[in-house]
């Protein structure tokens, strides 16, 4: 697929065909960087994603840890 450069304002720009964005998830920005001397844009990754599959994958059968006893200070001084 090829793609003009256009004028906008003072820069330039290329128009996104609708099919590809949507292809991308519709995305309303896009991460760009020049990587072999091809710009290349991709969506942007969503904070944490994946962790929570690393997690698992990294130490299977393991549960989360329990929640630790009251303290003294728990019980005196802490009010809700």
């Amino acid at each position: 697929m090829r793609a003009s450069v256009v004028r906008v304002g003072n820069s330039k720009g290329i128009r996104i065909p609708k099919a590809v964005l949507e292809e991308l998830g519709s995305p309303l920005c896009l991460d760009m960087r020049v990587q072999g001397g091809a710009l290349v844009l991709t969506p942007p990754r969503q904070p944490r994603q994946g962790w929570a599959e690393a997690a698992r994958e990294a130490a299977p059968g393991l549960e989360p840890l329990p929640a630790s006893p009251p303290t003294d200070w728990d019980e005196a001084e802490w009010t809700w």
